[in-house]
């Protein structure tokens, strides 16, 4: 009967696959490499790891430093998370926090909105630089780098969008 494995389980499996780690070092792991588009807590990094230890799918070591527990995969924890990845993921669901008060836009002045699309912009604009300059890193795979290229495009275009926001929301295109 094949492992069931919900995405957090699968992607600490997925970054074990380099080595023993603490669940600090992948917390720290997951930020760098899927931080921007999927997004772990603390808490559920260690209550997964814990369950996967449970399950057998990653073995627990002694105690280190700092108290860290390094995990390492074993060989049902290759095998599930073989079987997770072979499975067709599901479709993404968006939770973008300034759609979500956009949404709600008619109960808000039009300039304080406009004022949260500017400090979004920031963040967006800080990210794409980012994606840039890790794109002209040498070593990554070509895995890396299509999830990057996504990136890069996804940030090209929310800042298109937000170009484009100033007039959608202006009073003479409430009619339209």
């Amino acid at each position: 009967m094949p492992v069931e494995l919900n995405p957090t389980a699968a992607s600490l499996l997925g970054f074990l696959h380099a080595g023993p780690a603490s669940g600090y070092e992948l917390m720290g792991t997951a930020e760098v490499f899927i931080g921007d588009f999927w997004s772990l807590t603390r808490s559920q990094v260690y209550r997964e790891l814990a369950a996967l230890a449970e399950r057998g799918l990653v073995a627990v070591g002694a105690t280190g430093a700092r108290s860290r527990r390094p995990y390492r995969l074993t060989e049902a924890g290759r095998e599930a998370f073989a079987a997770w990845l072979a499975e067709p993921p599901g479709t993404e669901q968006i939770r973008y926090p300034l759609l979500l008060t956009l949404a709600f836009g008619e109960h808000l002045d039009t300039e304080r909105l406009l004022s949260y699309v500017a400090a979004h912009r920031e963040e967006h604009r800080r990210r794409l630089a980012e994606y840039q300059a890790t794109a002209a890193t040498p070593g990554l795979d070509r895995y890396q780098r299509a999830t990057l290229t996504f990136g890069t495009h996804y940030e090209r275009a929310v800042l298109a969008w937000m170009d484009e926001l100033p007039d959608l929301l202006s009073p003479e295109a409430a009619g339209s």
